[in-house]
């Protein structure tokens, strides 16, 4: 996950207020955002997201979320993942009733995912479009 995590250092870090949208054409725009609540593991969590548009309504494209922790080095841990396009919603970490429910195997296809996610997020230069859009223009 270090190409979120470059762009999340890049700028200043994970706050309440966290809101990013990175425009990188032709891809979908990806926004990065602190969410309201914290995760599952009670750490600072986040949005990502692409978002693309049908009929008129946003629709994720994929939206994962995850926990940011700090022990033994700054680290994202996928716990929800969305796609809007095939009605996909999946919660690998969650509290349920009060208690901690981890469902290990597909926690390991969200870690899968978003390494994969991630590097395409590298490849397709939306790091290098954060700092483009971070530079004032003339």
């Amino acid at each position: 996950m270090q190409t979120l995590l470059d762009i999340l250092n890049r700028a200043g870090g994970w706050n309440p207020g966290l809101y990013l949208k990175i425009e990188n054409a032709p891809y979908m725009a990806l926004v990065i955002e602190a969410t309201d609540e914290s995760g599952p593991s009670g750490l600072p969590a986040i949005s990502v997201a692409h978002y693309g548009e049908q009929n008129g309504d946003l629709m994720r494209d994929p939206e994962m979320c995850f926990e940011l922790g700090l022990v033994q080095g700054a680290h994202l841990d996928p716990f929800y993942f969305r796609n809007d396009y095939i009605g996909l919603e999946q919660w690998s970490r969650t509290i349920e009733r009060g208690h901690y429910v981890h469902l290990s195997s597909l926690h390991e296809q969200h870690k899968q995912f978003a390494r994969q996610w991630d590097n395409n997020l590298r490849l397709q230069g939306f790091a290098e479009a954060f700092e483009r859009q971070q530079t004032p223009r003339a």
